[in-house]
């Protein structure tokens, strides 16, 4: 995050605000389990499979399903070469766009699965180097964060610490935000999602384009 320019931290956290929102649709859509948060659906498939085996299929196929979308946005990526944010981002669209219209339907299984896909090809939108920036996690950020906090103690200041905060506050706004609409309008609410999904598809061309 640190090495990135303006725009892109802006994008990054976008991105994260994003990701929280449609996690937290999913998670109230579909008892307790999440679209981007894969720690905790692997640690719900552990538990299940002791606890209650036939439910460990769902952590499971949702776990699946994010890595499935990773390989999807990967793909994209490559392809689309200078172009990767608004390919990335407009496969996201679509996938949002795809769950928005299941949501209408009352699909709520393959609703989850285009949710999942979508947030996992998010994390192939932004790379540090070659290395793809985790949008929809962010156990890292807060590990950063803590290091910053230490290092004004110290005297070892960490670089980047307001990115961090920023992308950390833009994830929990998000999923408030995807709380608050769906428990007032239901999976009808992803239409938002669908709204910054091609908001940010936009942004990330504009960037692309200063790289021509």
């Amino acid at each position: 995050m640190n090495r990135l320019d303006r725009p892109r931290r802006l994008l990054a956290a976008a991105l994260a605000g994003l990701a929280g929102y449609v996690d937290a649709v999913g998670f109230l859509s579909a008892d307790r389990y999440f679209v981007s948060f894969m720690s905790g659906n692997t640690t719900r498939l552990a538990t299940e499979l002791i606890a209650d085996t036939p439910r460990a299929v769902i952590p499971a196929l949702l776990i699946l399903g994010f890595v499935l979308g990773v390989a999807l946005g990967h793909i994209a990526a490559d392809r689309a070469g200078i172009w990767r944010k608004p390919a990335v981002l407009g496969l996201v669209s679509a996938l949002l766009a795809i769950g928005y219209a299941l949501a209408l339907a009352g699909q709520r299984a393959p609703m989850m699965a285009a949710l999942v896909l979508a947030m996992g090809a998010l994390n192939t939108a932004l790379r540090q180097g070659e290395t793809p920036i985790a949008l929809t996690y962010l156990t890292g950020a807060l590990v950063r964060i803590g290091l910053g906090l230490g290092g004004l103690v110290t005297g070892r200041r960490e670089e980047g610490l307001a990115s961090f905060i920023a992308l950390w506050l833009a994830l929990a706004c998000g999923a408030a935000c995807g709380a608050s609409l769906f428990l007032a309008y239901g999976p009808a609410c992803l239409v938002l999602a669908v709204a910054c999904g091609l908001a940010v598809t936009f942004a990330g061309l504009r960037i692309a384009r200063t790289t021509v």
